[in-house]
């Protein structure tokens, strides 16, 4: 009688140390996939969401109108314009306490921005830890699996006085599979992981970049605000 094969067959036919690794390994990948549907969706959003709310921002609005927009579904914001709140709303608490020196207006402002691009950053980022780590013990997984899924098979054939290939081959076919799907888990993980980063990067440097404009903006007025206070 033949042996089974088929990946059905040969996962059947493993030993359950085996069959616990490729469940593992078919357990990560399907959680990794989901992780990149996720991050996928959401990157692709906050990236959305910062092209729409610059272009809104560059287009000549008078900021207090823009903040009041803001301001009317603040719960909603992300991205450049939860940084733009941020720091505007902190800028009309610092005018209207009285403090006028620009100095400490700016270093508010610029304080309240720069924490709300580290949360922003911070939700960008999550998840992708797990990504790497799948990435990067997955092939290990999968190699523990196959050396022992091998092990058994030789283990089995030095108590038969007279080995073939036939009775090997399901052993070491079924231990292979087991680095497959290391490998099959490992590799979309890496490679969304190394995208995900690239894209988070350049979503972090476009909103320091617009801290940095939008923090020379607000300079600019409470310097012109001063003056015409001091005429």
């Amino acid at each position: 009688m033949h042996a089974d094969m088929s990946f059905l067959g040969l996962f059947l036919q493993a030993s359950p140390i085996v069959k616990a690794v490729m469940m593992l390994l078919m357990g990560m990948s399907i959680f990794s996939w989901a992780v990149i549907f996720s991050r996928r969706r959401i990157l692709g959003s906050a990236q959305k969401a910062a092209d729409s709310f610059e272009q809104r921002f560059w287009s000549g609005i008078d900021l207090t109108k823009l903040y009041q927009e803001s301001n009317a579904r603040a719960e909603h914001l992300q991205g450049l314009e939860k940084i733009f709140h941020s720091g505007f709303k902190e800028y009309m608490r610092m005018l209207k306490s009285g403090n006028r020196s620009p100095e400490a207006v700016m270093d508010g402002s610029y304080r309240s921005m720069r924490v709300t691009l580290s949360r922003e950053i911070e939700s960008l980022e999550s998840q992708l830890p797990n990504l790497a780590t799948i990435g990067s013990i997955s092939p290990y997984i999968g190699l523990f699996g196959t050396v022992w899924g091998i092990m058994n098979s030789f283990i089995a054939l030095g108590e038969v006085q007279q080995a073939t290939l036939t009775m090997v081959a399901p052993g070491i076919a079924e231990a292979l599979i087991a680095t497959a799907i290391g490998l099959f888990a490992a590799i979309p993980a890496v490679i969304a992981f190394n995208r995900f980063s690239t894209q988070v990067i350049k979503l972090e440097q476009s909103y320091g970049n617009f801290m940095e404009e939008f923090s020379t903006i607000l300079n600019r007025q409470t310097q012109s605000g001063q003056s015409q206070g001091q005429e």
